[in-house]
């Protein structure tokens, strides 16, 4: 159905959609009709400048009650993301900053460990290399230095971090007999490298593109990265990927069909299970 009149930004999530209207902020459930109203409205006082969501004049956004967060004041952001279960800042000064808790702690933090944090913490471990922007996917987070530079950090079950992932050789080594899929002594085979394999990056890592590519624009789904770069990673049971099937990838790999088109590339946005891509002919 229609959005309410004066719809300045919106940000959805399964359960409700986060509105900017006016002057207020609200917040609509799934399946509201337009006379039932909002779930919930407060409105900006006067001066307040909006800004995008879910960032507030006065704190953050999320989709489920209470809606409005506060921030501390010292935390001046230029950006915040919202993972399922984790919020990531950016700070005006390039910093980042994240917390969450919930069942599902997959250091997705970048704390190094895998407990929970109730209030912003700094990612030490990026401290002192300016970022220029951020995306959380459902218990992965990403940022981009100012540079150009990928760092991951988080869940890797799908490879959405690019980084080799056990659940994505074994299938892998999955081979159709007597019409069904057998795993071909999957221990064996994987043998030595399976020490290798990242289920879990609990600190951020940089991620070495293709042919020193680098990042200008980067964005999350649940289970899956984009960056423009013309590359995309992470789980494609559903296409999400570019890549013209449905398979998971752990590897950075190029969405052809944008080159070959003589089309470039200027902005991606995941969703939870796709991607949108704006892109311009050359």
């Amino acid at each position: 159905g229609a959005l309410p009149g004066h719809c300045q930004d919106l940000l959805p999530s399964e359960s409700h959609v986060l509105l900017l209207r006016g002057t207020a902020l609200e917040a609509w459930a799934r399946g509201a009709r337009l006379c039932q109203g909002p779930s919930w409205q407060q409105q900006l006082h006067p001066g307040e400048a909006a800004r995008p969501l879910p960032l507030a004049p006065c704190g953050y956004m999320i989709p489920r009650p209470p809606f409005l967060c506060p921030l501390p004041p010292a935390l001046r952001a230029q950006k915040l993301v919202l993972g399922l279960e984790h919020v990531v800042l950016l700070g005006q000064d390039g910093t980042i900053y994240t917390w969450g808790c919930g069942r599902w702690v997959h250091g997705q933090l970048g704390h190094g460990g895998l407990e929970p944090a109730l209030e912003p913490r700094l990612v030490e471990a990026l401290h002192g290399v300016p970022m220029g922007d951020v995306a959380a996917g459902g218990w992965h987070s990403v940022s981009v230095s100012e540079g150009g530079d990928l760092y991951v950090w988080g869940w890797n079950e799908s490879g959405q971090l690019a980084l080799p992932s056990k659940a994505l050789a074994e299938k892998r080594l999955l081979v159709p007999e007597a019409a069904e899929l057998k795993l071909v002594n999957h221990e064996a085979a994987l043998g030595a490298e399976a020490a290798d394999f990242i289920s879990i990056q609990a600190f951020p890592a940089l991620l070495d593109l293709p042919e020193g590519s680098e990042v200008s624009k980067v964005s999350c789904g649940s289970r899956h990265t984009a960056a423009v770069t013309r590359k995309s990673r992470g789980l494609g049971k559903y296409g999400q990927l570019g890549h013209n099937d449905t398979a998971s990838s752990d590897q950075p790999r190029q969405v052809g069909y944008f080159p070959a088109n003589g089309l470039t590339v200027e902005d991606v946005v995941c969703g939870p299970w796709n991607t949108y891509v704006g892109a311009v002919e050359k």
